[in-house]
């Protein structure tokens, strides 16, 4: 099977597109993580036919034509690679839940219905089959990690793996250095929308709390959306600590609980974007970067007012 050497579209203009009539989403909830969220689920509802594959009914999941209940990490035997490079094997230690399948297992059985049969049997020949794609991994097998993990390059089987990358110099010899070039974003505070809103994690929640946001002892830590202003910008405006407040841009509003701090800049506000009854990304923009493709998720312009 060969794939096209065209670059596809990002998930920003995939939702830009007007000819874009159906998707496969695995493992995200673009209804609450997409910048500009109204538009993108006004894009999901108009598909001819989505289907959404996730361990839990996210929101993106509700608006499916078709769910597929995927196993989560403890359900699925196969690897973890994580950002050290670092392939381990995994062992499920709970079988499935209810019709819930991992993932190969999910692709096993859509394959041959869309004309690419795979006919495997279990994970182990998917690591087979990766060893032989991508070289990095050559040296790779269930046999050599059964107790240890190996870190890739790993390019046949008789390396032990990588732990370090260019130890002595760069594949090319010296760094390159690549310069970055400014880029002015694509809107700014003014009279209507005073404040600069920028957007992101928390400690205690992960991305859109699909998961985090099902324990009682992170959520005694921070049940509800907060919005970080300056104490200036808090005491100008009226609004006290703990306050309910409208946050609005020029694409949504919420309403969040104010957190007066001086973790932020006069004229800056800062909001979380794990709370999907208070999202976040209702008000930010699809705007992006020209190279990467990244929307604006750290700047747009909103209006702050007491509820």
């Amino acid at each position: 099977m060969s794939l096209s050497k065209t670059p596809g579209l990002t998930a920003t203009e995939m939702f830009a597109s007007p000819g874009l009539r159906a998707m496969y989403i695995m493992g995200e909830n673009p209804a609450v993580s997409d910048a500009d969220a109204p538009h993108a689920q006004a894009r999901l509802r108009a598909l001819d036919f989505l289907v959404v594959q996730d361990i839990f009914l996210t929101e993106t999941a509700r608006l499916a034509d078709v769910v597929l209940p995927a196993a989560s990490a403890l359900e699925k035997d196969g690897t973890f690679t994580n950002t050290d490079r670092r392939v381990q094997r995994v062992r499920a230690t709970v079988p499935c839940p209810g019709e819930a399948l991992p993932v190969w297992r999910i692709l096993n059985l859509l394959g041959p219905r869309l004309g690419v049969p795979m006919g495997y049997d279990r994970p182990e020949e998917i690591m087979r089959e990766i060893a032989l794609a991508a070289p990095i991994y050559g040296g790779i097998d269930y046999r050599r990690i059964r107790r240890e993990g190996l870190v890739w390059p790993c390019p046949d089987q008789a390396h032990p793996g990588t732990p370090i990358l260019h130890r002595e110099t760069f594949p090319r010899g010296r760094g390159r250095f690549i310069p970055t070039h400014p880029q002015a974003p694509a809107e700014m505070p003014d009279l209507d929308y005073p404040f600069v809103l920028s957007t992101g994690r928390v400690l205690e929640h992960y991305h859109t709390g699909t998961m985090t946001r099902k324990s009682e002892g992170l959520n005694r830590i921070m049940p509800s959306c907060p919005v970080e202003i300056h104490p200036e910008d808090a005491a100008r405006l009226g609004i006290a600590p703990g306050q309910q407040v409208r946050v609005a841009s020029r694409r949504g509003e919420i309403t969040v609980t104010a957190t007066v701090t001086r973790r932020v800049t006069p004229g800056l506000v800062f909001i979380p974007f794990h709370f999907a009854e208070a999202a976040a990304n209702a008000l930010t923009n699809s705007a992006h970067d020209a190279t990467a493709g990244i929307p604006e998720f750290k700047v747009c312009a909103v209006r702050i007012s007491a509820c």
